[in-house]
């Protein structure tokens, strides 16, 4: 089997640059001949295309960028395979999706997402994002460099550190994680919260929000958010330094960080929704808060084909945000505060877990029985 990544690439430790990296990785470590390309490089492509010969093209990205994935490997005569993550709502190229042999998709709520606007179901397959669970393990929270990380941020060796990671922490539910840190804050052990976010020009902004909430709430002085571009080197330890991992997203196609969270020994909250409900074992290996809220959409606007901006109405409206119940989040919070032995528990079994199903070379496994039992590639 000779298989083409297209991604961002050389990766950044960015999610669609990292999923394409530990399938190449997965790949290589079983044999199989891979290449990887930045899925916007059409010379570099073509290059490819030429000497390489591919079996199967392989794609990483959202329904935005099929042009790249899809229909300019399929120009050149290749076979292309999208492995595809959704921002809510599919817009586009549904036509383009019927048409192909085989779609994955890294959660069932993607695939439910995709079916629900108009792709068939029936060539639709989950492949989970994979996880390096050698650099992502269990750490000893007293270790130099874990207790380093504790120690730059301020916090004491008996304080309970809860952390939430992201492009920005408001779409990570930041802000339901504050209020319902509030509510508790009096009967709760020491604590603080931690936001590590991108640097992004929009960050800024919701950074001075999420922190005047902070002040609203009388937290403030427990909040620290740092805004910094990290590597896929430091992540680990991160997570290592926090007790409890808290990021019931608004949006959440996969949630690779909660999955690292869970592979690093760290219990999770998140949310009943989306692909949590995939990657997450209510209380076992993680507390899933009930929604509160689904915010919805009658209609939208994009970019079609010609950059032309146009209006679309939808028949049923659509879903494009999740909020969590802020109580149940204040009672899940303070069970795992106050209970370092189910702290434990639950972040062994989730790197059980993770170690079974989401380790990188699982998902390499899963990806060349797909290619062999749908396309007979072998």
């Amino acid at each position: 089997m000779k298989v083409l990544i297209l991604s961002e690439y050389p990766p950044s430790a960015a999610g669609l640059a990292t999923q394409g990296e530990l399938l190449y990785r997965g790949l290589l470590e079983l044999g199989v001949e891979v290449h990887q390309v930045h899925l916007e490089s059409p010379l570099e492509k073509e290059w490819y295309y030429r000497w390489f010969r591919p079996d199967v093209v392989v794609g990483i990205g959202f329904w935005g960028h099929l042009p790249h994935l899809v229909v300019e490997p399929q120009a050149h005569g290749m076979l292309a395979v999208p492995w595809l993550v959704a921002d809510g709502y599919i817009a586009r190229h549904q036509d383009v999706l019927n048409a192909l042999p085989l779609i994955l998709v890294t959660s069932n709520w993607v695939k439910e997402m995709y079916v629900r606007d108009g792709v068939l179901g029936d060539n639709i397959v989950v492949l989970p994002v994979g996880c390096d669970t050698d650099a992502f393990r269990p750490r000893d929270r007293k270790a130099p460099k874990v207790r380093l990380i504790r120690e730059a941020l301020g916090v004491g060796e008996e304080e309970v550190l809860i952390m939430t990671a992201g492009g920005d922490g408001a779409s990570k539910g930041a802000r339901e994680v504050m209020e319902a840190l509030a509510l508790i804050n009096a009967e709760a052990p020491a604590w603080r919260y931690f936001c590590k976010v991108w640097p992004q020009a929009r960050t800024l902004d919701q950074n001075a929000a999420d922190l005047q909430l902070a002040e609203e709430l009388g937290i403030r002085e427990k909040v620290t958010f740092v805004t910094n571009v990290t590597s896929r080197n430091f992540m680990p330890y991160m997570l290592a330094a926090c007790d409890i991992y808290a990021a019931p997203s608004r949006l959440e196609g996969f949630g690779m960080i909660q999955v690292e969270a869970n592979a690093c020994g760290k219990p999770v909250v998140a949310m009943e929704a989306m692909a949590f409900l995939d990657t997450m074992v209510p209380g076992k290996t993680a507390f899933l808060a009930r929604v509160a809220e689904e915010k919805t959409i009658t209609e939208g606007a994009y970019e079609d084909e010609t950059g032309n901006s146009r209006r679309v109405v939808f028949p049923v409206a659509r879903t494009v945000e999740f909020r969590a119940s802020i109580p149940d989040l204040a009672g899940y919070l303070l069970r795992l505060m106050r209970d370092p032995d189910l702290r434990q528990r639950m972040g062994e079994a989730g790197r059980r877990r993770v170690v079974e199903r989401y380790d990188y070379r699982q998902v390499a496994r899963a990806f060349v029985r797909t290619m062999s039992e749908r396309l007979r590639i072998s």
